[in-house]
């Protein structure tokens, strides 16, 4: 059951990486390719400072306005 709950968190965070992704770039070939190697991808937007100020929740409410 462990394996199983943290399998689900990585899919959901690869789905959101997906969807910072393509808020920030909407290009399909860097979406495929922060898809790949979209932990590192997190971590960058991370320390970048990309999610401050709200907008790491901002970004997945938008896709559902």
């Amino acid at each position: 059951m462990r394996s199983r709950d943290t399998s689900l968190l990585y899919c959901l965070l690869g789905i959101y990486a997906l969807m910072v992704s393509w808020y920030y770039n909407h290009n399909f070939i860097l979406l495929i390719i922060h898809f790949i190697f979209w932990p590192v991808y997190l971590i960058y937007e991370l320390l970048v400072g990309h999610f401050a100020n709200g907008m790491w929740k901002t970004i997945p409410l938008s896709y559902f306005k």
